[in-house]
């Protein structure tokens, strides 16, 4: 159960970013809910994960592959509910969700794969990425695209943080939204 209470649909001044949160993602799915205490925040918060995940140029699959990785590291179980069918959607396998735990011992995943979780373990634990792991990932990515997969992997830590923080949870009553 959340920590503090859903935001009441009546609180909400703002209908316009209601609405553009439920053409965005289809509902006011918990995360939302609980942002819209504060409607500043969850403008913003739309507009950088519309653009990550809808506007971007990362392949769907590596998007997805990092987000599942950074759920996984960071233990945040709702962030994974809601990404493994957007994950296979996109590409991914069974065997490469699966496998994530321990993806350095799996034949799931190819060098570009490897190289991505390897960059994403680094910034996810670490923070600081060793340069012999930026340079085997800079060879299948363009400086944009290395972008794109950083603001990922940085934007989906915040999530898995504000998640289990507060948390966030999709068995929850979330207050009346809908």
């Amino acid at each position: 159960m959340a920590r503090i209470p859903y935001a009441s649909p009546d609180a909400v001044k703002d209908d316009a970013l209601i609405d553009r949160v439920k053409a965005q993602r289809g509902e006011v799915l918990h995360l939302y809910a609980m942002l819209l205490h504060s409607e500043d925040i969850t403008d913003g918060w739309l507009k950088l994960f519309t653009a990550v995940r809808q506007k971007g140029t990362l392949p769907g699959d590596i998007r997805e592959l990092v987000i599942m990785q950074v759920a996984l590291i960071n233990g945040a179980p709702y962030e994974a509910q809601q990404h493994r069918p957007i994950a296979l959607k996109e590409g991914l396998t069974e065997a490469q969700v699966d496998d994530l735990a321990d993806w350095q011992n799996s034949d799931a995943y190819g060098p570009k794969e490897r190289a991505v979780l390897a960059y994403c373990d680094q910034m996810t634990r670490k923070v600081h990425v060793d340069d012999d792991v930026f340079a085997e990932m800079r060879q299948h990515f363009t400086e944009k695209l290395i972008l794109e997969l950083t603001v990922t992997i940085a934007g989906y830590n915040m999530v898995s943080r504000v998640l289990e923080a507060l948390h966030i949870d999709a068995g929850d009553d979330r207050g009346g939204w809908v």
